[in-house]
Parts: structure tokens; sequence; C-alpha cells
């Protein structure tokens, strides 16, 4: 891919980025999902959330989502479809910023913590403690061996939650290159979505290999039978969306479940990470 022809200050995105965007990566779909069939779709599904939040209310049941990726792979968004119509008072997206000097010293864990649902809640992380094995390890803000002391402690982490009766879902949004430097190149250069970009994103261009191997590694580590990752495919977010709501629902028995509106997983997007490394992750 010829990098030295992307320029992001340039406002003319090149015709090579846009030509590659949708199937980078080796995404399945030549076209994206239509806006009215999305929109008919994604209100159905939002009608089935609905009812697993009554479930949950009234049996006491949590619910977690991680949501992880490449930057700008839509985690915001997706996080936003989930929770368009559900009542904010027990669904909440808990987006943190960098550790404080005080947090710095605690366990790392601690601070996600104290965000963990009580009965009848669900949250959303927009990145979660695995900022450790992706970020944080790739840009040097942690040592390797406070790395490696992660992805041996947060299976057994994840573990304990579960026990508890936690739902622990663990979503990883896939994108390819193309698709990256396009969002990138919008966020630079539309007013409403600047703020969007940041340093760490524009170190990620270069760094997009180191990203892969670390994504490899925590697979590997963290992807586990009591808590798996699922990867969906996500060059076309509405197509990610519908998938990543589906597999809750999917997941989860609540009543008055509606098993065709549910549907069955799109196995083109939603994918084991094993498989996703081994067909996706070097395109």
């Amino acid at each position: 891919m010829p990098d030295d022809a992307f320029d992001l200050d340039n406002p003319e995105l090149p015709e090579w980025v846009e030509k590659r965007a949708l199937q980078s990566g080796g995404f399945p779909y030549d076209k994206r999902l239509d806006g009215e069939d999305y929109e008919h779709e994604l209100e159905a599904l939002q009608r089935e959330l609905v009812k697993l939040q009554a479930h949950l209310q009234k049996t006491g049941g949590r619910v977690v989502g991680l949501f992880e990726g490449r930057d700008a792979a839509g985690k915001g968004g997706a996080i936003k479809a989930y929770a368009e119509n559900l009542n904010p008072r027990f669904t909440l997206n808990v987006a943190l910023p960098k550790p404080s000097d005080r947090e710095k010293t605690q366990w790392y864990f601690q601070r996600y913590v104290d965000w963990l649902p009580a009965g009848g809640e669900q949250v959303m992380f927009d990145r979660s403690w695995y900022n450790r094995a992706g970020v944080e390890a790739v840009m040097g803000f942690c040592t390797p061996e406070e790395t490696a002391r992660f992805l041996e402690e947060a299976p057994r982490f994840e573990k304990m939650l579960v026990r508890d009766g936690i739902h622990l879902f663990k979503f990883w949004l896939a994108i390819g290159r193309e698709t990256q430097l396009k969002r990138f190149h919008s966020r630079r250069h539309d007013p409403l979505k600047v703020w969007k970009i940041s340093p760490i994103d524009l170190a990620a261009i270069e760094k997009w290999d180191d990203y892969t191997k670390a994504a490899q590694r925590m697979f590997d580590a963290c992807h586990t039978d009591d808590t798996p990752w699922r990867v969906i495919l996500a060059n076309d977010k509405k197509r990610a969306r519908l998938e990543m709501i589906r597999s809750v629902l999917l997941a989860i028995d609540y009543d008055d479940k509606n098993d065709k509106v549910v549907g069955k997983a799109d196995d083109k997007i939603a994918m084991p990470p094993e498989r996703y490394m081994r067909e996706h992750s070097k395109m």
C-alpha cells in the first residue's frame, strides 16, 4: 500500500483509499447495508433490547460490554446504537480518561471495578481494562512486565465476574487499514468530528503492525471458554452495530423474546478471534 501517498492534512482523500476502504481487511461485502433496511432492522432489535432491559430489572441481571478495536473502529457509535432507546439510569456508557496520578498507584483493575453494574444495570465500556494490552503496550505507556502481568490476570478477573452472574461480552471491532485512513481523514476535515482525532490516532497510522501483534497476543491470552472474545468486522458500521446487538440478544434468554426478529448470527461478519487472525488480520 502506498502509505507515502496519504497526507492526512490534504482535504482531498486519495482515490486509492476510497476505492479500497470498504473491502479492506477482507471485508466480505462489496456494498454497505441500505440505510432504510438498517433503520428497520435496528428498530426491531432495539425493541428486543427494551424487553431485555425489563427482564434484567425484574431478575437483577447484569450486563457488561467491552468495546475494543483499533482507533476509529466505531466503538462509540456501536454503544450509542445499543443504548439509544434504553433507560439511561440503568444503561451506562463508560469512557474513562487516562488515569490520574492517584489511580496510577492503584491495582490496575480498581478504577474499572467502580463502574461495574448493580442489579438490573448494563455497563458499556468504550475501551476498557484492555488498554493495557493495546494502546498502553504499543505506545510505551506501560512496561512489558506490566502487560505480561495484565494478560495473566485479566482472565482470572473476568472469570470472577462471570461466576458472580454478570453477562460479559467482549467485542473487538475490526476494520481494514484503508477504512481507518478514510475515517481519520473524515475526522481531520469535518469540523464536527475534528475533536475525535488525537496524537494517539496519528501515531496509530505508523503502528498498524504493532497493534496487530498486540491484538494477537491479547487474544491468545484472554480468549477463554468462560470469557470469549467476539470479533465483528466493522468496515460497514451499520452491519457491525446490528451484529453486536444480535450477539447480546442471542446469548441471553428473556421474557417475550422474538427469535424471528433476533435472527441468526452473520458468520461473515462475526467470528471467533482465531478465525479473524487467520483470515483477515494480515489483509
